[in-house]
């Protein structure tokens, strides 16, 4: 009997150290295997998956999307495809430069080559919503080429974040 009860706790922490992904939750009696619970991590917000890089930059006054990001979009493209009742809002943003009109404009023009690019790559057009915020949403302040290059972005915002 004392065996039996050894053998199922050295089992038990066996089972907890063996992954990062399952977790010891009870252990009825020693007659019974132990219950184990998978913890997933959300792969949007696992720093080290490329579904948490959610931001595709341009140069400036323009807005095709460069070769460099589509590994990027095949990710969240692919991600899309498999969660169809998932949603995302493409936001369109531009530097300061220019008149407010024309950076609506372009962050416009901005999120809708993004939402083509996804299109093509198949995924659904009522999984994807466009919004231009031109320089209204800047991701860094300052009036300098460092700063006007971060803010001349897309950004992908998954529903519900």
């Amino acid at each position: 009997m004392k065996k039996i009860i050894l053998s199922t706790l050295l089992l038990s922490l066996l089972g907890a150290c063996s992954s990062q992904s399952t977790k010891v939750v009870a252990i009825d009696t020693p007659k019974t295997s132990q219950k184990v619970e998978s913890v997933s991590i959300n792969p949007l917000n696992d720093p080290n998956n490329i579904l948490s890089k959610r931001s595709i930059y341009f140069e400036y006054d323009k807005y095709d999307i460069k070769s460099e990001y589509m590994d990027l979009i095949d990710a969240h493209a692919n991600f899309l495809q498999k969660n169809s009742k998932v949603k995302i809002t493409i936001q369109g943003n531009a530097d300061d430069r220019g008149s407010h009109e024309y950076n609506l404009a372009l962050g416009q023009r901005r999120a809708v080559a993004l939402k083509k690019a996804f299109n093509v790559k198949g995924v659904s057009d009522n999984q994807i919503e466009t919004v231009s915020f031109g320089e209204e949403k800047p991701k860094a302040e300052g009036h300098n080429e460092q700063s006007w290059s971060q803010n001349r972005r897309d950004d992908i915002v998954y529903q519900d974040e």
